[in-house]
């Protein structure tokens, strides 16, 4: 593979919280989730991550069963573990601990080297004041980009 391919995006995510920090995590898959994900049929728009006994996991990331797996099929909504260095880890057990914060897968993707990845976020929840000014922003763009394709 040239370059990363994209499978899943959390665009959710962006709206719903203030992404402060960015991670790239390996995946502890089988092998029927592997042929799933590179076929498309997995979808993160509601998983987050918890710490367990100092692992990361990440829940509700839906990976669905593989067409020919036959009776060696997965769970679809089972918990797996991120793959991370030791610092890494520690680092975000240290800010995952302050009130308000989560963390939140923002893509999965396959690398150069044909692994799947998974790009989390320290996250801190939007109030919906803050939910609000960003949608008016997003309006004000469209117009201005409207306004200047109709000069031309």
């Amino acid at each position: 593979m040239a370059e990363e391919l994209i499978i899943a995006k959390n665009k959710k995510a962006k709206f719903e919280y203030f992404l402060e920090e960015f991670w790239t995590a390996g995946i502890q898959l089988l092998g029927t989730e592997i042929k799933s994900i590179r076929s498309h049929k997995a979808r993160i728009t509601e998983a987050y991550c918890v710490l367990h006994k100092g692992e990361l996991f990440v829940r509700n990331m839906t990976i669905d069963e593989y067409e020919n797996g036959g009776h060696y099929n997965h769970d679809p909504r089972r918990d797996r573990k991120l793959l991370l260095k030791g610092h890494e880890l520690s680092k975000i057990e240290k800010k995952f601990k302050n009130v308000g914060n989560t963390i939140v897968p923002t893509e999965l993707f396959i690398s150069k080297e044909g692994y799947a990845k998974l790009k989390i976020a320290l996250a801190t929840g939007k109030k919906l004041h803050d939910k609000r000014d960003d949608l008016k922003k997003k309006d004000a763009q469209r117009q201005i980009d409207r306004g200047s394709s109709d000069r031309f």
